[in-house]
This record gives structure tokens, C-alpha cells and sequence, in this order.
């Protein structure tokens, strides 16, 4: 696509920050930068911490969004999951309990701060409560080799369905999915740092390092580059997240409506985890289902919540850095 001009970027940028209900990456608020154009609104919310260059993919998603609009669905609806935050075992009923129906949850293991234990005692109170659901984990990249393998053998009594960036690294991303096919572990492993912040994001799958997928709009560039990693792959994928607030997820619903196969549930349901949106009908799931919609923005919403001056200022001069990245300095 050609991309607009900063200045026409510049025009309709609208700044929000929504509370969160429970800490989620470190996060209390969540801030989004907003921009319109011909085909809607799109959305810039890489986290403070990802640099210039890496942060024009997500403008690049934002940008398609807005001005190319989002691909045609092959599917009327998506299912998704629940997702559980680094919580106490005793948090995980009230965390559920916002998500309604649904057949599987996303459970963050490996925070900074608690142990396998702590793990344990929030995965098993998820299977308790729901002993019919799928049930997967997370652990952002945040074991060692040898802390994954303990962990998943441990974890795997409550019948995962897959695990989510065990380790960081590919090297042990590879290690841990074949040493527990050796152990006989079934425990499937899913890639989302290494495709997502790999310069290659298809070498996860030429190097054998994961039986799946997860696949974010924002930080792969758009709906329809993402499209084409899937395709390319030959693996399947999870569309998740990236904490966005309903524009941003209407994107990744675009994509998991757009996937020739969807074997598994998305991790769309985010918006849970918030208590606020920037629109009147948020992409909320309805019995653990999203269909693909375009988003109308609320003009009360966004001054309701709308960023500090000093957040403004910040989100607008990342902006112009991250156009200037994105268009080689023109």
C-alpha cells in the first residue's frame, strides 16, 4: 500500500489510556494511539519498551487498517479463549468470571517473582473450575530449558493443550519440544516472541522448533502479512492479541476470520482484562464467539479516556519517529 503522509497520520491521532482490572506485562493502563482513515480507524500500541524499528510493524498494521480496510471473512464467527493473568490461585474464579462461556483459557506461568508452585496452584484451580475447557500456558519466554521441561512434565497432569514460548530462544524453544517427545510428554509447543519478534518469522518452522503458531496482527505488520507467514509456515496458528483495545482486536479477528483452517481458539478476548474501550459496542465474545466487524469509535469514549498531555505528547513524537522509520526518512 502507499502510506499516507505524516500529516495526514497527524489528523485524526487520538491518544486514550484505559485502566486495567488486574496488572497484565506489568501493565495498570494500557495506552493506544488512534488514527482514521478512508477505510476506519487502525491502532499504534506497541509496548513502551520496543523500540523505533520494531514498532513500525505496528504502525504498518495501523496504517492497513485504516486506509486499506480489513480482508474478506471465510468464516462468520471466531472462538476464543478466557485468559488468566499471573493471579493467586484464589483470584482465577473472579478473572473467569468476566469472560463468560468459553472452551479454553490462556493461563500466564513464569512471572517474575513466583514459582512453579504458584503455577501449579493457578492451573490446577482453572481445571477445577472448568474440567470440560482446553486449557493452555504462557510463560512469555520466562523459563530456562531445564525450568520448562520440570515445569511441563508437572503441568501436563492437567491435560495442556499446548504451551506458549516456554523459553525465548529457538535454539531452546527446538530442545524443549524434542525432549518431550522423547519423554512422552504431551504437551504441544506454540511459538509467539519467536515469530513475532524474530526478524524471520518463518525460521521457527524451518528449523522444527514448534507445532504451532501465535500469530499477532500489530507487530507482524497488518492482516495481510500476517496471512502470508501462516500460509507459508505450513503450521497452524492461534490468532492473540497484543492487549489492543477494540479496534486493534477487530484486526485480529479480521485474520482468524480470514485463516483457511482455524483449528484452535484465539486469544481475542482481551478486552475482559480492561475496564474501559474507546467504542459503544466493544468486541467482546457472546457464548465464546467474535464476528468480524468493523468498529465505530466513540468520540465521549475517547475524551473520556483520553491520555495525560505529557502521554499525548509522548504517543504523538513516537509517531512522527516511527513514520519517519517506516517511509526510509521522508
Amino acid at each position: 500500500m502507499e502510506l499516507p503522509s505524516l500529516e495526514q497520520v497527524l489528523q485524526s491521532a487520538r491518544v486514550v489510556s484505559l485502566p486495567m482490572r488486574v496488572r497484565f506485562r506489568g501493565v495498570a493502563h494500557r495506552e493506544a494511539l488512534l488514527l482514521r482513515g478512508p477505510a476506519g480507524w487502525g491502532e499504534f500500541s506497541p509496548f513502551p519498551e520496543y523500540d523505533d524499528v520494531e514498532a513500525a510493524a505496528w504502525l504498518q498494521a495501523g496504517l492497513e487498517a485504516a486506509w486499506l480496510g480489513h480482508t474478506a471473512p471465510v468464516r462468520s464467527a471466531v472462538s476464543v479463549n478466557a485468559t488468566v493473568p499471573a493471579v493467586e490461585a484464589a483470584g482465577v474464579e473472579r478473572v473467569l468470571a468476566r469472560f463468560g462461556a468459553v472452551e479454553a483459557v490462556k493461563i500466564k506461568v513464569a512471572e517474575c517473582g513466583q514459582n512453579l508452585d504458584d503455577d501449579v496452584a493457578r492451573v490446577a484451580e482453572v481445571r477445577r473450575l472448568l474440567p470440560a475447557a482446553k486449557l493452555r500456558v504462557d510463560a512469555n519466554g520466562g523459563w530456562t530449558t531445564d525450568a520448562a521441561l520440570e515445569a511441563l512434565e508437572r503441568l501436563a497432569d492437567f491435560d495442556l493443550e499446548y504451551a506458549e514460548q516456554p523459553v525465548l530462544d529457538l535454539d531452546g524453544l527446538r530442545r524443549v519440544r524434542l525432549e518431550l517427545r522423547r519423554r512422552s510428554v504431551p504437551v504441544l509447543i506454540a511459538a509467539d516472541e519467536s515469530v513475532r519478534k524474530a526478524e524471520d518469522p518463518l525460521r521457527v518452522a524451518r528449523e522444527d522448533a514448534a507445532d504451532l503458531l501465535i500469530v499477532k496482527v500489530a507487530p507482524l505488520g497488518g492482516v495481510r502479512r500476517a496471512l502470508d507467514i501462516v500460509a507459508r509456515s505450513g503450521l497452524p496458528a492461534v490468532v492473540s492479541s497484543a492487549l489492543d483495545t477494540s479496534v486493534g482486536i477487530s484486526a485480529g479477528v479480521a485474520l482468524a476470520a480470514s485463516l483457511p483452517e482455524l483449528r484452535y481458539a484465539c486469544g481475542l478476548g482481551t478486552l475482559a482484562l480492561m475496564e474501559g474501550d474507546v467504542t459503544d459496542r466493544p468486541l467482546a465474545p457472546v457464548d465464546g464467539l467474535l464476528e468480524p466487524r468493523r468498529v465505530t469509535v466513540s468520540e465521549e469514549l475517547l475524551e473520556r479516556h483520553a491520555a495525560s498531555p505529557a502521554g499525548t505528547q509522548w504517543w504523538l513524537d513516537r509517531l512522527q519517529r516511527v513514520h519517519r522509520v517506516l517511509t526510509g526518512g521522508t
